[in-house]
């Protein structure tokens, strides 16, 4: 089995999406992390503390722009469709939790491989 069947293309793609997301990310990870050692833990927020989240997001809003898509993705996902409005547009600040992330990876890496688990 090569990498030209459909199921390992896809997450072969995930992969290399991740990959380009923490090599954009690097210096500016090494450096938060250097200052989280020396702060008390808070909550982490959309913005420039959060590389890798803007970088899906990015990947995300081109996906979601045909009517309704945001509502079937919603409902894929499990959450309110306003929900999905806030995570993408950054301006409420909020994250989705380590599974709504996950599930956002899967649903993304399945519609650029030609399947959309959300319809």
């Amino acid at each position: 089995m090569g990498y030209d069947h459909p199921r390992l293309r896809t997450w072969m793609e995930l992969g290399e999406l991740l990959y380009e997301a923490a090599e954009a990310a690097g210096p500016h990870l090494r450096r938060i992390f250097r200052e989280r050692r020396r702060r008390a833990y808070r909550r982490r927020q959309t913005g420039p503390d959060t590389p890798f989240w803007n970088v899906l997001a990015a990947w995300l809003r081109p996906e979601l722009r045909a009517y309704g898509d945001k509502a079937r993705l919603a409902r894929y996902l499990g959450v309110p469709r306003q929900r999905v409005t806030e995570y993408l547009s950054g301006r409420t600040r909020r994250l989705p939790d380590a599974e709504l992330t996950l599930r956002l990876l899967h649903w993304l890496a399945a519609k650029r491989g030609g399947q959309d688990h959300s319809a």
